[in-house]
């Protein structure tokens, strides 16, 4: 790359982007280092212009992918997968077995000849143009069928991760943008929606990728993948510390529990509980907040209702709608006691015990009403009981994530000439896709939209291209039959144990 110290104002953004670590900020200037393979990351995002292509002097040029880096002797691409050896480019690492990975499954896979690859797609490398052979076509056979595997890397920019965060902390407004704050302020998600005791958000995907923004979303993604923490914040919302299959960490406070259901439920599944703690029990929550005395369960073991209405939208009887917000259970209520709309007078009776508690009973407070007011006290045994009980249903918070992506685009090319052939088996059962080696949810309908569970790939077999999209490993199976009657590239196809062979050698 040539640069422009001249027009060098010291940002520090092609420093953010570059993926090999090789540009620096010296006296407010951009330097670039050794083992800059002109993969262009930092020319995408200078504001200024300070960087402009120029013919690498030496190296050897790679032809997996758009980027096409001109890698120096004894250096890594921008993806990290291959390196220049002698001249010669080289897929760094080695084929993975699905018998390798098989301990990291989940679900598993269905039985049947086409129900698991015969060999991953991690470590396969990547063919391109699109429409030559994927890097391994393998045939070998199961249950005395004829079976086929076709397996790539696969670039994919229609991708993103969807988030699930368990929590009831309120995190901000549906449809709010998510950003990551490093020397910009970068647009990389949105917050969606609930999902039963958890919040969803969409970070990536082709309309964020495709962005100003898109090469460093997709880094800070790509940290996240490979299990790293990454810092957030919700547009007039919450800040969020988040790390694969660890708890959240909302507004600096890590989220050890998550709630066992909205306060209907929590009424309807600890209702013998409830009823010995206190003359009347509110459970806040965002999605729905109980009010015990009058809900269905206090009805059903015959409490006694209470002289206590409380404010909210009602939905049905002890089920009601409160405002959203940062106070107790996910709603605005920052004070228990301002929950309470009014106390009937004529029903009002000294002495009446109230419990209010959030669906996690991670905060609670008892009351007993003195002089017509409610006083606070310490929790009675009954109370304590229930609250023990609830807590101890509570399942861990965590982070959890799904990736959603696309191979009903050109990386069918790598399996057959007629594509639209493979998508048509793809749905109808014919052709088994798996993400190395794990099984996907496919999306009815038109293309291969599938999610996988992040967990379920080997770590470090997803990688970042800075075009940007990530790489992932795919697999295509099915029987011999199907692979010709869809057109598949046969005369690419050799032996599944030449090639298992092949690559162990290699390895030695």
């Amino acid at each position: 790359m040539k640069i422009d110290l001249e027009k060098c104002k010291g940002c520090g953004f092609c420093e953010e982007v570059c993926p090999l670590g090789v540009i620096t900020i010296d006296d407010r200037k951009v330097v670039i280092h050794e083992g800059c393979v002109d993969c262009k990351s930092c020319m995408k995002v200078c504001p200024h212009d300070v960087l402009t292509p120029a013919p690498a002097e030496e190296g050897a040029k790679c032809m997996s992918c758009p980027i096409m880096c001109t890698i120096p002797e004894g250096s890594r691409g921008a993806c990290m997968r291959y390196s220049n050896k002698g001249g010669e480019i080289i897929r760094e690492g080695r084929l993975h077995t699905y018998e390798e990975i098989e301990g990291l499954l989940r679900t598993g896979h269905d039985d049947g000849s086409i129900g698991r690859p015969l060999i991953t797609g991690i470590g396969s490398g990547t063919t391109y143009p699109d429409f030559r052979p994927s890097p391994f076509i393998v045939s070998g056979v199961r249950d005395g069928i004829d079976v086929v595997t076709v397996v790539t890397e696969a670039p994919l920019s229609y991708s993103g991760v969807k988030l699930k965060i368990d929590t009831d902390l309120y995190l901000g407004e549906e449809s709010r943008k998510v950003y990551v704050r490093r020397k910009g302020k970068r647009h990389v998600g949105h917050l969606c929606t609930e999902e039963y005791g958890s919040k969803i958000l969409s970070l990536g995907g082709v309309n964020i990728l495709t962005s100003k923004d898109g090469m460093f979303a997709a880094k800070v993604l790509f940290e996240f993948l490979k299990g790293k923490e990454i810092k957030l914040e919700v547009e007039n919302g919450s800040t969020l510390e988040l790390t694969l299959g660890q708890p959240p960490k909302v507004n600096g406070k890590s989220e050890e529990h998550m709630r066992v259901g909205c306060g209907s439920a929590v009424s309807g599944l600890f209702a013998p509980y409830m009823a010995k703690a206190a003359d009347e029990v509110i459970v806040l929550d965002g999605h729905i907040t109980g009010l015990f005395s009058e809900h269905p369960s206090g009805k059903y073991l015959k409490k006694t209702r209470s002289a206590v209405t409380i404010k909210g939208r009602k939905s049905t009887d002890g089920r009601y709608f409160l405002d959203k917000g940062a106070g107790w259970g996910g709603t605005d209520v920052q004070e228990p006691l301002d929950v309470i709309k009014e106390i009937d007078a004529e029903k009002r009776v000294e002495g009446m015990t109230l419990l209010i508690t959030e669906t996690t009973g991670r905060k609670a407070v008892f009351y007993r009403m003195r002089d017509g007011r409610f006083m606070e006290e310490p929790l009675t045994e009954e109370a304590s009981a229930f609250l023990e009980t609830l807590r101890d249903s509570c399942e861990a918070s965590r982070v959890s994530a799904v990736f959603a992506a696309g191979v009903g685009g050109s990386a069918r090319a790598g399996v057959t000439k007629n594509p639209i052939k493979l998508t048509r088996a793809v749905h109808a059962g014919k052709v088994a896709i798996s993400i190395g080696g794990a099984k996907p949810f496919i999306f009815p309908g038109g293309g291969i939209n599938f999610l996988v569970d992040v967990e379920e790939i080997k770590q470090g077999s997803i990688y970042l291209s800075p075009t940007p999209s990530f790489v992932i490993p795919v697999e295509y199976t099915m029987s011999l039959e199907t692979f010709k009657d869809i057109g598949g590239h046969i005369d690419a196809m050799r032996p599944v144990e030449e090639v298992v062979k092949s690559k162990g050698e290699k390895e030695q």
